[in-house]
């Protein structure tokens, strides 16, 4: 068996992701308290989310709209004056975070790219994605970038054709079962699953236990070990 490409995905990977749109998600439940329960504001924050992820895509602006016909649906399409505003200026403040790598993650991309393709393969806003790797310093270590619109396994075998031997020679390693690991394994692929402490309910998917080619990491750290006991 020889492994030649490992492929990474980025957001709650390699930096912070969800748990600044939970906080955003926090902030838009308290502009909102007035005119609807926090619960009944998640629910339709999450149907109107997945009803635009077509139209938007992943990431902050197409978040940041979701949010805005959410509000005006709960305020009967009349706002209070501010109200779209402070939203707005919440998106703005969650495109301007700061970007730092996760624990580990330097390290493991250093030690993997001595021996390994790396190409990073993520979902979402292709300005914003290329800002954030810029942000991070890890945009050295990729030999290869791919920001897509879905992640499927024609995707990857895609991918994995272009930038690399094939996908069945290559590692996908990801925090999203949804994403990053089913369709990987769909393509051939080997698929490292590596926690986060949070995951959006639209990436939820059951793991598929006793796969040949799939792993579940505690850590990325164990990401170049594990990879280099494939060959």
């Amino acid at each position: 068996m020889r492994i030649t490409t490992v492929g990474l995905d980025a957001d709650d990977t390699l930096w912070h992701n969800e748990t600044i749109f939970r906080l955003t998600q926090d902030r838009l439940r308290e502009m909102m308290a007035g005119f609807a329960p926090p619960d009944l504001l998640n629910a339709r924050l999450a149907e109107v989310e997945a009803r635009n992820l077509r139209l938007y895509g992943y990431g902050v602006k197409g978040f940041t709209l979701s949010m805005i016909e959410t509000a005006m649906e709960l305020t009967d399409h009349n706002p209070p004056g501010r109200l779209i505003a402070d939203i707005l200026a919440a998106g703005r403040e969650m495109l301007q975070e700061p970007v730092e790598p996760l624990p580990g993650v330097e390290n493991a991309l250093a030690e993997l790219s001595e021996h390994y393709r790396l190409v990073l393969i993520t979902k979402g806003d292709l300005l914003h994605q290329e800002q954030k790797l810029a942000a991070s310093g890890l945009g050295d270590l990729f030999a290869a970038v791919e920001i897509v619109s879905e992640k499927d396994a024609s995707t990857y075998l895609r991918v994995f054709d272009r930038h690399g031997t094939g996908a069945a020679e290559a590692v996908m390693c990801g925090n999203s079962l949804r994403s990053d690991i089913l369709p990987a394994l769909e393509a051939g692929s080997w698929g490292a699953h590596v926690p986060y402490s949070v995951t959006w309910a639209h990436e939820m998917a059951e793991a598929p236990a006793g796969h040949a080619r799939f792993v579940e990491l505690g850590a990325i750290a164990e990401l170049p070990g594990w990879v280099d006991s494939l060959s």
